[in-house]
């Protein structure tokens, strides 16, 4: 059996105080808010999850915001940049808005592609790139709107401890293209057409330290239940250990750490956002998990209220 994946599901990261949060990828990034519910495993922190109009899979970025935590170091055993694809000519409207809002930012090519490289306010390393594919998001905010709105992830690069070991993965078992290799970094590609492009560095750089500012693992694309619990079996019998199947409420998840420490997940396409909130005011309400309803009173006194704003 040989199984490939379409690509990118979600990003999760760890982040600081979370107004901040959504001042920067609501109010500055333009992206919407499609969730707001708390933290699984510990409930007394958010879980904010933000992507284009309907939240599909491949635009959605996931926070835990924990205010006055500490700093991460981001290095080996992390996804190093999420990248996001915006449309095509869309670049100066980008330049733009970041010196508006006083977002320093670099300008560099990679394999043929321009991108701008930024930082969120808690150190998050981020990148805007042009493509073709995708669809346009239609979720407008402040001066965005779908011309040059972000369309959901260009890809992301990752660092590993082994690289040449999580090269294999990627190609031999993830099933991702290798499509070129430059500057220190190898490049894949999966068949979606957005969240679909990999980087890879080539040599280490030192070991990352989880906290604020970095990335807690990255979700790949598993059409339904039934494929994957195939994936599960597909990546023990590759040799990796794997996570029982879990309920995240808006998809199931697996989870297992490659051999270059990256933590991976493969979650569901479905069932989405919007089973437990309108398609229309998704992320306007404090979502709970049925085990924690009975504590809603105490958990929405514990967490830091939070606003969406326009900014412009």
């Amino acid at each position: 059996m040989i199984k490939k994946t379409i690509g990118i599901h979600h990003i999760t990261t760890i982040v600081g105080h979370p107004q901040e949060n959504v001042d920067f990828y609501a109010g500055v990034l333009g992206l919407r808010l499609v969730k707001k519910t708390v933290n699984f495993d510990d409930p007394g922190t958010y879980h904010l999850y933000f992507g284009d109009e309907g939240g599909k899979p491949g635009t959605i970025i996931t926070f835990f915001p924990w205010a006055g935590a500490r700093q991460g170091v981001i290095g080996d055993g992390q996804v190093g940049v999420t990248s996001y694809v915006v449309p095509k000519g869309a670049m100066t409207f980008w330049e733009n808005r970041l010196t508006k809002f006083n977002v320093p930012y670099k300008k560099m090519n990679r394999f043929g592609e321009d991108y701008l490289e930024f930082d969120d306010p808690h150190g998050l390393h981020l990148e805007i790139v042009e493509r073709e594919g995708g669809d346009k998001n239609n979720w407008q905010f402040g001066e965005i709107t779908p011309d040059n709105a972000i369309k959901g992830f260009g890809g992301a690069t990752l660092l590993s401890k082994q690289p040449e070991k999580t090269a294999e993965l990627l190609e031999k078992v993830m099933g991702l293209e290798k499509v070129g290799e430059e500057g220190g970094f190898v490049r894949f590609r999966s068949s979606s057409d957005i969240g679909n492009v990999i980087d890879l560095k080539l040599t280490t750089i030192g070991s990352g330290q989880m906290g604020v500012g970095t990335v807690h693992h990255i979700a790949w694309r598993a059409i339904d239940d039934k494929d994957q619990l195939e994936w599960r079996k597909y990546i023990e019998k590759n040799g990796y250990g794997v996570t029982p199947v879990q309920d995240r409420n808006y998809f199931n998840a697996i989870y297992f750490r490659e051999h270059g420490e990256i933590l991976f997940e493969i979650a569901t396409d479905p069932p989405g956002f919007a089973h437990d909130e309108s398609h229309e005011t998704m992320g306007e309400q404090l979502m709970l998990p049925v085990q924690y309803e009975q504590y809603r009173e105490q958990l929405e006194n514990r967490l830091i209220p939070i606003k969406v704003k326009e900014l412009d």
